[in-house]
């Protein structure tokens, strides 16, 4: 029987002993406990943040933590002792039940958070949930954030992570050469990185089968030109990359002019987005389009940013259609 969580507060979902190791990356790089929301129920959160989807998630971790075997730090404690910005970086195994998985690519997920954070709570759980229950299986990064160049340094974690899964390929019933990256907004640029020289060609890893990417960061041109509101530019190039700005824009993290790696790609972005200007999409996906590369480009009719598994918006059952689309290919 299904639990209803609802009525629950966060509090105590996140404090159930079997999620203890990944509860505190919930929001990595947040803690929620000294937050007044903290103590709400899961129903609240809904209705007081616009947090629909969280039901989804947390039920679907919690069901995949009491089977045990599901979170896999990436560095040892010698490792993490000589750079402590490793501490706390894993990944979280979300095992589809549908059998066929193990013959499906499974899809590596980079949720965003501007390079502070890394939003597992309304983006990665809930939409790990939704690839589950299409058949495919689910590995939910929490990659290093809060330090200078961040989405660099980002790139060992993804290949740490994909030498870690390789190691487990039979333990875990994966193909470990055979994958899909899924990323949002900050996240959807690491996962674009990752197509670029600076990403598996690098680390001499296997190409990706597809990529998704939500709402994602491309390019640095777009956000010279683009009012930001509070968030600084440079103070985010900083972050992601610990160059300049003229450096970002002028290199490979200029990601629509360096596209010659990238596989088939979906892009989903809502129109009326505020934090990340949907060109950065619309300019992504013309240039993989110019180079040939299989793009899909969905842009919502209403909507902004943050929008995670598409619950209860336009943009709602956009993992579905991203996986109809990989099918297709």
């Amino acid at each position: 029987m299904k639990e209803v969580l609802k009525d629950k507060k966060l509090s105590e979902i996140l404090e159930d002993s079997s999620i203890m190791e990944i509860a505190r990356h919930a929001i990595s790089g947040w803690d929620l406990s000294k937050e007044e929301f903290y103590d709400w129920t899961i129903e609240e959160l809904g209705e007081k943040k616009g947090w629909v989807n969280l039901e989804r998630g947390l039920g679907r971790l919690l069901k995949v933590a009491k089977k045990g075997n599901y979170y896999f730090p990436l560095y040892s404690k010698e490792e993490c002792k000589e750079d402590s910005a490793r501490e706390g970086r894993n990944i979280v195994f979300f095992p589809s039940d549908d059998p066929k998985a193990a013959k499906r690519p499974f899809i590596l997920m980079t949720p965003g958070g501007s390079f502070v954070n890394v939003w597992h709570l309304t983006e990665g759980w809930p939409s790990a949930e939704h690839f589950n229950s299409c058949g495919y299986h689910v590995f939910l990064l929490t990659y290093q954030v809060g330090i200078e160049g961040s989405a660099v340094r980002a790139m060992d974690d993804m290949a740490r992570a994909l030498e870690l899964i390789r190691k487990k390929e039979d333990e875990l019933c994966v193909r470990a050469k055979e994958y899909i990256t899924c990323g949002f907004s900050a996240g959807g640029y690491v996962a674009c990185l990752w197509n670029t020289p600076k990403g598996y060609e690098a680390y001499g890893l296997p190409k990706p089968q597809a990529c998704l990417l939500i709402y994602p960061v491309t390019s640095y041109k777009i956000m010279n030109q683009v009012e930001w509101g509070e968030i600084d530019p440079k103070v985010f190039v900083r972050a992601a990359l610990a160059c300049d700005l003229k450096e970002a824009c002028e290199s490979v993290f200029e990601i629509p002019e360096h596209v010659e790696g990238f596989p088939p790609t979906a892009i989903f972005v809502a129109s009326q987005d505020e934090l990340v200007d949907p060109n950065h999409s619309k300019m992504l996906a013309e240039a993989l389009k110019k180079a040939g590369i299989t793009c899909r480009l969905e842009v919502g009719p209403s909507g902004g940013h943050g929008f995670g598994d598409g619950s209860g918006m336009c943009m709602e059952g956009w993992p579905e259609r991203a996986m109809w689309w990989f099918e297709s290919l």
